[in-house]
């Protein structure tokens, strides 16, 4: 994922790191592979600080709400603190290379999950890679929820508490994520 990941911050980054006069070129691969490690880890964080429902949406919906999300506001914001923490980058720069940056980069992600003709990257991966636990059939837990066609914290609320009497499925999966089960 994180190779997937590193090419759509190359291939979408020009404007706001390759191009800005206030980044220099000898430090150009270092910005985008903070970015692009700081999107995977801002990811993982939105996913076990209570942003897991948001992210989940997100994916399933194929990128459709990516602007508006707070899990990209939470990337976003994680992405400045590391510009500027691990680059010596300002505030004003590091904002801008992630406003620029990480929209794009999740909204392409997420397409390109939700595309069958791209193999590169699924779903489950991405929701793997954000909480740990890869091997999850995660699309299909969340297909399952979704009983109006689109999911909200009552789908997952109905998985988490459906008539699962053995502790697996999401409500398992949040379960162990958050200290329960």
């Amino acid at each position: 994922m994180l190779e997937t990941l590193m090419n759509l911050v190359q291939q979408h980054s020009g404007q706001a790191v390759i191009n800005n006069p206030a980044i220099p070129n000898s430090q150009n691969d270092s910005v985008m592979q903070t970015v692009a490690g700081s999107i995977m880890s801002g990811l993982g964080q939105q996913a076990q600080g209570g942003g897991l429902g948001s992210l989940l949406g997100m994916v399933t919906n194929g990128g459709g709400n990516v602007q508006q999300s707070p899990v990209t506001q939470g990337v976003q914001q994680h992405v400045e603190q590391n510009l500027m923490e691990k680059l010596g980058i300002s505030p004003q720069v590091a904002m801008s290379v992630a406003s620029a940056v990480v929209p794009m980069v999740l909204g392409k992600l997420m397409n390109k999950a939700a595309d069958p003709n791209d193999s590169s990257i699924d779903g489950n991966s991405i929701l793997g890679a954000a909480t740990g636990k890869q091997g999850v059939d995660w699309m299909g837990m969340a297909g399952s929820a979704m009983a109006d066609g689109k999911l909200d914290m009552n789908d997952l609320l109905r998985v988490a508490q459906g008539g699962n009497s053995g502790g697996g499925g999401l409500g398992g999966m949040l379960g162990g994520l958050f200290g329960g089960k």
